[in-house]
């Protein structure tokens, strides 16, 4: 049940100026997406600023995604909550509207004991019938998932992988050595694409890809066909850009560099606000660089 082998793209949400969805535009990013190989889209994570999203807002978003790419890769939708009820019922709704498959966020601010992991997860994963990528990410949550708890999670019949964001590549060795090769791991974190590869990883869950989509993909199925030398390279080569692009909050960044391009993704919501001026040079910089200005 592995969704996608490659470069899952953690696509932003693009507003209008009045703050509504700017679904034209999100169904240009998308075309954009599949055009330069990307192997999913990721709808409505913590790139895609689900956290400011209305429920109907955040349903919409997804089934317009499902329409738009109309098979042609897998559509993983974004339903985490801190509410495991409510997580349940996001999850169900995604399903109805066509989701391929769920990103769900560890829950967050409440700290749930390890039971209560299992218990929440497990509780999202009896009420669909689409496989589940669970997603750690610690610093975003405040809880870091051990692997005892993802492997027990691994049990599931609808549980099929993790997005690995802690940036320790010590606790995704041990998810890969307790949960084995059937176990899906995703890179959280686009610094250690390859490094997670080369330790069984099948793909990355990207913010990189909204802006380099062919490059990020070229990273993973380089590694996966057996040339590693080209990932490494392309792994070194961006780690300037990558890291700009997460000089300020994600998706700050990535968004202004989709500006700066002349995507005309617009504004973040509040609480995000415009890329400081110094910070925005430098990620300009690192821009031109790659030739991307």
């Amino acid at each position: 049940m592995t969704l996608f082998k490659g470069s899952g793209v953690a696509i932003i949400t693009p507003f209008n100026e009045d703050m509504s969805i700017n679904f034209d535009k999100l169904g240009e990013l998308i075309e954009f997406q599949i055009e330069n190989s990307t192997d999913a889209i990721i709808i409505c994570g913590t790139t895609g600023e689900a956290s400011t999203l209305t429920d109907e807002e955040q349903i919409s978003a997804i089934e317009y995604t499902v329409k738009k790419v109309a098979g042609r890769i897998p559509v993983i939708a974004g339903a985490g909550s801190n509410h495991t009820a409510h997580g349940v019922e996001l999850s169900k709704r995604c399903e109805e509207v066509g989701a391929d498959g769920i990103l769900s966020v560890t829950p967050y601010y409440n700290k749930a004991s390890k039971s209560g992991l299992v218990a929440h997860f497990t509780a999202i994963a009896d009420a669909v019938n689409i496989p589940i990528i669970l997603y750690n990410v610690p610093g975003r949550t405040g809880v870091n998932m051990p692997a005892s708890v993802v492997y027990e999670l691994s049990k599931h019949k609808n549980i099929v992988g993790v997005k690995e964001a802690s940036g320790d590549i010590g606790l995704a060795i041990e998810i890969a050595a307790l949960c084995g090769e059937d176990f899906a791991i995703y890179s959280g974190n686009d610094d250690l694409i390859t490094p997670l590869l080369s330790i069984g990883g099948c793909g990355v869950i990207s913010v990189l890809a909204n802006v380099l989509p062919k490059e990020t993909h070229d990273m993973v199925f380089s590694f996966l066909e057996g040339d590693t030398e080209t990932s490494r390279k392309l792994q070194v080569s961006h780690k300037e850009f990558i890291d700009t692009l997460f000089i300020e909050p994600n998706p700050i960044p990535v968004k202004a560099a989709l500006n700066l391009m002349g995507r005309g993704v617009g504004p973040m919501r509040l609480p995000l606000t415009p890329m400081a001026e110094d910070n925005e040079a430098v990620l300009a910089a690192a821009m031109k660089k790659l030739n991307l200005l």
